[in-house]
């Protein structure tokens, strides 16, 4: 069970200095940590001087490899079992994402998510779920859990930026356009980009998207 542990791993303050007015925090893909993302962190901070940024450890160790932590097992993928896992770890991440908040005195709506792959499914699975809308979630090569239960577990409808490669070898390129799907579907703001030739990753362009989208989304632009 996750319910009883507390999620942390590396940090990366402001580059300007002094108190954030925006948090992004990173969620890593199975068999990763915290330290698989955080690298984004020294490449984003200097457009985003004021904003203050984090990649927790996943809550378990990977059982499907030696190192690594996993946000839930993926041993089975069936959709029941990749729901109930999503929920049990989206109670540990929501805990996690309302100390740092207030660790930074900042509310919802000054906190934007960036998922990837396992990461993004959290991202998606916790965001709309929060009584409060962030500011909003940026997520690759992932896809949405539980699609059937949305439109009756809806809180919040923050904008989402979703990019997917479409030779992505572990995550089926489909997943990208049935999220938007569904997201539209229930009212959600959604922006679908596909990646041409870019397999299961994060590529340049992919990270300029998601920078051009967190300019907007934290009202830089």
């Amino acid at each position: 069970m996750t319910s009883s542990i507390e999620l942390d791993g590396p940090r990366h303050a402001p580059y300007g200095g002094g108190k954030p007015e925006h948090l992004v925090v990173f969620l890593h893909g199975l068999g990763a940590d915290g330290n698989d993302l955080i690298g984004l962190a020294p490449v984003l901070a200097p457009l985003f001087p004021d904003t203050a940024f984090v990649s927790p450890n996943a809550p378990m160790p990977c059982d499907m490899a030696p190192m690594g932590r996993q946000w839930f097992s993926l041993q089975s993928r069936a959709p029941e079992d990749l729901y109930r896992g999503a929920e049990e770890a989206r109670g540990v991440l929501d805990a996690f994402l309302d100390s740092e908040l207030s660790r930074h005195d900042l509310d919802d709506s000054r906190l934007a998510l960036f998922g990837f792959s396992q990461g993004c499914m959290m991202a998606l699975h916790t965001a709309l779920r929060r009584p409060k809308p962030i500011a909003g979630v940026a997520g690759f090569s992932g896809h949405l859990v539980g699609p059937e239960r949305l439109m009756a577990e809806i809180k919040s409808r923050p904008p989402i930026l979703l990019v997917h490669g479409d030779a992505d070898e572990v995550v089926p390129f489909g997943a990208l356009r049935s999220a938007e799907q569904t997201l539209t579907a229930a009212a959600v703001p959604v922006e679908a980009h596909p990646r041409p030739g870019l397999g299961h990753g994060i590529d340049q362009q992919g990270l300029e998207l998601a920078a051009r989208f967190l300019h907007r989304v934290f009202g830089k632009s």
